[in-house]
């Protein structure tokens, strides 16, 4: 997507999550913001337009996602200003797609963190190279080392901290998503980590590189939909409003994964059948 223009492909950026071109990247991705509490153990320090999130935990702390390459010096600032580089024990990705995986590589180095990610994406981290087939091409990114690929349902452990994995595929193969329970004003709440669920330029017609793509994401809308989640955090933050949330105390709200899913179902059918019609 490197070679498409600017103005129309950023608004489509903004609506669906999609990877842009790097000359056209919407400022929000890579424009700094303070790190900050979320809730309960769950710190923000990502940028104001792609989201990292840092878990702290007795044994250390655990980081999913790490947006951009262009934002692995940010990143590292927001991480230190709330624990040291090498108090990052586990990395966990979202998707293999360059607005989130890219920084993988830079920061696995620094901080000596072991890097799991959905089975599915494991040899796209590992080589770099984003799965599927899209309308923007290939955008290739810092291949990074994986030391676990975690499958539906199988969780990762630290310091009395657990985050299952919750297999959502179609965006990418092995998009995962992170469920985990806090204490929250003296209630158990449950967290997602949403991972992305827009089609945002994949080829749903003819995608030989991912021929499962209409199956999975229909899978995974169906899914989600039996999901229960209190707080629901997603890696492109205008998904959910998180911000404006965050600051105005509203992050907990189970009718927001419905809703962002009804959404996400509507809009693939109907490029489907755009798709379709080519």
């Amino acid at each position: 997507m490197r070679l498409f223009f600017r103005g129309s492909l950023c608004a489509a950026v903004l609506l669906t999550g999609a990877a842009p071109a790097s000359a056209g990247d919407p400022p929000a991705w890579t424009r700094p913001i303070q790190p900050f509490n979320l809730i309960g153990p769950i710190d923000y320090v990502g940028t104001e337009g792609l989201a990292a999130y840092l878990i702290h935990t007795s044994a250390g702390a655990i980081l999913i996602d790490a947006p951009m390459a262009e934002n692995v010096a940010r990143l590292e600032k927001s991480i230190t200003a709330r624990v040291r580089l090498r108090d990052v024990k586990l990395i966990l990705l979202s998707h293999a797609h360059f607005d989130h995986a890219g920084g993988l590589a830079a920061l696995k180095k620094a901080t000596g963190a072991r890097l799991v990610v959905g089975a599915g994406d494991r040899d796209a981290v590992t080589t770099g190279t984003p799965p599927g087939e899209t309308t923007y091409g290939v955008i290739r990114f810092p291949a990074a080392a994986v030391d676990r690929g975690i499958r539906d349902g199988e969780a990762v452990q630290l310091g009395g901290v657990t985050l299952t994995a919750v297999a959502t595929p179609g965006h990418t193969p092995g998009c995962t998503s992170w469920s985990m329970r806090i204490m929250a004003g003296g209630v158990l709440r449950d967290v997602l980590f949403a991972c992305s669920i827009t089609v945002a330029g994949n080829r749903l017609v003819r995608n030989h590189r991912y021929p499962e793509i209409v199956a999975d994401f229909r899978r995974t809308f169906d899914r989600l939909a039996t999901v229960k989640a209190d707080i629901v955090l997603p890696f492109h933050p205008e998904t959910t409003d998180l911000l404006n949330r965050a600051r105005g105390g509203a992050l907990i709200d189970a009718g927001v994964l419905p809703e962002m899913v009804a959404k996400a179902r509507a809009a693939f059918a109907a490029d489907l059948a755009k798709q379709q019609m080519q």
